[in-house]
């Protein structure tokens, strides 16, 4: 052999090495991506249903229940609310009045809020005559119901700490999904669709041009959900908190507080300051104010209208007021003293610290919420091809599984490659302990069940 045909031999040697290296390479990422597809694909039909439901919250309650929601504008002044808050509770005899919302328009209802044993009961009013309009249980709300099946919160905490799991998993089916469909010099599945629906190839380049589309909301609403998580929003809530770049700590700072979190009695806190403890009343001889003063006093303190105030409960309880309206930069939280009226806590966006006003940000993005109708179509189109990319595998992967089996994408032959993407997967897992847990309880699922393949096969050898 010359040494010009072994040097082509050589180069041929390595460019088939190459492309063996990228077909494993390939395998290995498909076989993750089929694993994070198999097991977020029915939560993701459930997130995207329940968002694209609740991104429109505020249109379904102006529509389906307008007769508790809106009132005829008239040219009189409201009724006091402590007239209001009198007659929510006639109208629920063994309740106690836990807050008051103000309506945010002419045309709104008043609600306040009443707890009756363990439950929410929610009274509508109406503001101009104090008629109530409507009577509910608050976990029998449908946008409550909505909200807490989006979360899985209505499941329980075990089941809310999956929503974590799954958007850790969101985020690796985007990234591997990105590697499969980088274009490979493939003439479709990259930006057109080939075939027709009844082949399998159809469905896989819709889900990938789909992908394409979506792959970038996808991993926004699951980086903008997980401050909401178990665990993991929890740990960024305390982390930036410490570090002074979550909740200005500096306000509490002399100030007796309570231990009973913002959250408890405020369903409008806001992330950042739903952990915050509420501060307390100093007892003094002279009387409480009432919530007409202190109405007036948090009106002239520049609060948005709409706002909620959560009553004070025993001696040393508060006037605890939230907004969290669409244009996040309105968010304000002010607690006042309940016999002096003076201001105990005063939080504007502005005084959150960089990481609380970027959660609050996506948030508001997430819910659709910060550029009207823009936002609120943009999240709904993600949603949408969320749902399309889920139909689309279900049906690619039904069309290529074989007879009793999954169908799982096979483990590339070169041990290191998959060794190497396995543990590129666990780093991002890594990011989010919740799904960091799961991915290794899958792979010692993955090896347990090759072991038994091998063993099964061995008398069949022998």
């Amino acid at each position: 052999m010359t040494p010009s045909s072994q040097g082509g031999t050589h180069a041929f040697r390595g460019a088939d090495a190459m492309r063996v290296s990228r077909d494993g390479i390939y395998r290995a990422v498909w076989r993750w991506h089929f694993y994070a597809g198999l097991l977020c694909l029915p939560f993701l039909v459930l997130l995207s249903t329940t968002g694209a439901i609740y991104l429109f919250k505020d249109e379904i309650n102006a529509t389906l229940f307008a007769h508790r929601t809106e009132v005829a504008a008239q040219n009189r002044a409201p009724v006091s609310a402590s007239r209001l808050v009198y007659t929510a509770s006639e109208a629920v005899p063994g309740g106690v009045p836990v807050s008051f919302t103000g309506p945010a328009s002419a045309t709104a209802s008043t609600l306040v809020t009443m707890r009756e044993g363990g439950s929410r009961i929610q009274v509508y009013l109406n503001p101009y005559n104090a008629d109530v309009l409507d009577v509910v249980n608050t976990e029998n709300d449908p946008m409550m119901v909505v909200r807490r099946l989006h979360s899985l919160s209505y499941f329980g905490t075990v089941a809310n700490g999956i929503v974590e799991v799954v958007a850790g998993f969101a985020i690796i089916l985007v990234v591997t999904g990105t590697y499969l469909w980088w274009p490979r010099g493939q003439g479709g599945g990259v930006v057109t669709v080939r075939a027709r629906p009844s082949k399998r190839v159809w469905w896989r380049d819709l889900h990938a041009v789909t992908g394409l589309v979506a792959g970038a909301g996808l991993f926004f609403l699951a980086i903008t959900g997980l401050p909401w998580s178990v665990w993991w929003g929890q740990q960024v809530r305390a982390l930036s908190n410490e570090a002074g770049l979550g909740q200005p700590r500096a306000l509490w700072a002399g100030k007796a507080v309570s231990a009973v979190p913002m959250k408890d009695r405020l369903t409008q806190a806001g992330w950042t300051m739903e952990d915050a403890p509420m501060p307390v009343s100093q007892p003094a001889d002279a009387p409480a104010i009432g919530l007409d003063r202190a109405l007036a006093i948090l009106d002239g303190l520049g609060m948005p209208r709409g706002y909620e105030v959560a009553l004070p409960e025993g001696p040393t309880g508060i006037y605890a007021a939230a907004i969290y309206p669409r244009d996040v930069d309105r968010q304000r939280l002010i607690s006042l003293d309940q016999y002096t009226g003076a201001p105990l806590v005063d939080v504007a966006f502005a005084d959150l610290g960089s990481v609380g006003q970027a959660i609050q940000y996506g948030i508001g993005l997430h819910k659709g919420e910060y550029w009207g109708r823009l936002n609120q179509l943009a999240m709904l189109a993600f949603c949408l091809a969320t749902m399309l990319l889920s139909v689309t595998a279900g049906t690619m992967w039904w069309k290529r599984r074989p007879a009793g089996g999954l169908g799982v994408p096979p483990w590339p032959r070169d041990r290191r490659i998959a060794a190497t993407v396995t543990a590129l997967v666990l780093g991002l897992g890594a990011l989010f302990p919740l799904t960091g847990l799961a991915i290794l309880a899958m792979i010692g699922l993955d090896f347990g069940i090759q072991a038994l393949r091998r063993q099964a096969r061995r008398p069949a050898a022998a």
